[in-house]
């Protein structure tokens, strides 16, 4: 399980937003924390504070392409400063006794291509892992994927590679295996709204078999058990907000047509019962999902409240196989 990124600042750790970021109980494991900074002295006291907190891995962020981050030169920003990375390398590894892990792109620009150089500090820093999107961070996440400065990579180090970027199926996943050498995948965007890919690569990649998509039933629950996991990890206050975003993502598939209206109505529902009596409609009446969701949003008391309801499950990532694990050289890893 990798935590949503975390400031490496602790003064700002007392948000509602950060402490729910820390909070690592219930989690799945291995639990593994992600940090961002600029600072070496900062960078190792969270890491510190992580694993005094729960946290099995400590990830560090030197991908993230995001303004916000890179104006306060932490994420991929800091792929311009070799020697800055190398002083929160080293100074994060010797802080704790877990792995810890790193992000990276293949660079700052189309010329300023320099993953290897900062794969190799890595290595030599102690540096459990590597995960490398292939992009640098002025492609953002414009263009497609590139893999060879990964497969460069791969083939210069003896830590573990993991190739991330653009892997959206099965196929695509053994491809850039194979073409790459990675030791592992890492799964980003392709999982919002489909959270069963990991399951059907890690299915792919150890029996050679394409698993169909999972029934409209097994969405459906999927659907419940993640929107509900959110009402209760956030509160329904922010919960329903944040379900919004999700229940685009998942039927980010689905007919235009179809979908436009009833995430319109589905926008202004204000409860978590409303969201599954929405949800419910949209899977067992989708003819009638629309209105019926525009009545809810304006307050109709007509409308049957839904039954099926999230079980007691905190796991939404597998519908074919929960649980199962990967072979080695064949793992899947969800971000």
């Amino acid at each position: 399980m990798v935590s949503e990124m975390v400031t490496s600042d602790t003064k700002l750790w007392n948000s509602r937003k950060s402490r729910l970021r820390l909070d690592h109980s219930d989690e799945l494991e291995p639990r593994s924390v992600q940090i961002a900074g600029s600072d070496p002295a900062m960078m190792a006291n969270a890491a510190r504070k992580n694993v005094e907190l729960g946290a099995q891995i400590i990830d560090i962020n030197m991908g993230c392409p995001a303004k916000k981050v890179c104006r306060k030169a932490a994420g991929s920003a800091l792929m311009k400063d070799e020697a800055l990375v190398a002083a929160i390398l080293e100074a994060v590894v010797a802080a704790v006794d877990v792995p810890v892990t790193l992000k990276t792109r293949t660079g700052w620009a189309a010329d300023q291509k320099n993953a290897l150089c900062i794969a190799k500090i890595a290595e030599s820093s102690g540096i459990a892992a590597l995960a490398i999107h292939g992009r640098t961070r002025a492609c953002a996440f414009n263009g497609s994927a590139e893999y060879d400065t990964i497969a460069e990579v791969k083939s210069a180090l003896n830590i573990p590679i993991i190739a991330n970027g653009d892997i959206d199926c099965a196929v695509k996943a053994q491809q850039v295996m194979h073409y790459t050498g990675a030791d592992a995948i890492m799964v980003g965007r392709a999982a919002q709204g489909r959270p069963w890919i990991c399951g059907e690569i890690a299915h792919f990649l150890s029996h050679g078999e394409l698993l169909p998509a999972p029934a409209l039933s097994q969405q459906q629950q999927i659907m419940l058990e993640h929107i509900g996991g959110l009402h209760r990890f956030y509160g329904e206050l922010m919960g329903v907000k944040i379900a919004r975003k999700h229940l685009r993502w998942y039927l980010q598939q689905a007919p235009a047509s179809d979908v436009a209206d009833f995430r319109q109505a589905f926008n202004q529902l204000q409860c978590a019962e409303l969201q599954f009596t929405a949800i419910n409609h949209y899977f067992e009446a989708p003819l009638e999902a629309v209105s019926i969701t525009q009545e809810l949003a304006a307050g109709g008391d007509n409308i049957v409240p839904s039954t099926a309801r999230p079980n007691n499950s905190n796991d939404v990532g597998d519908a074919h196989n929960r649980g199962a694990p990967a072979t080695h050289h064949q793992e899947v890893i969800a971000a």
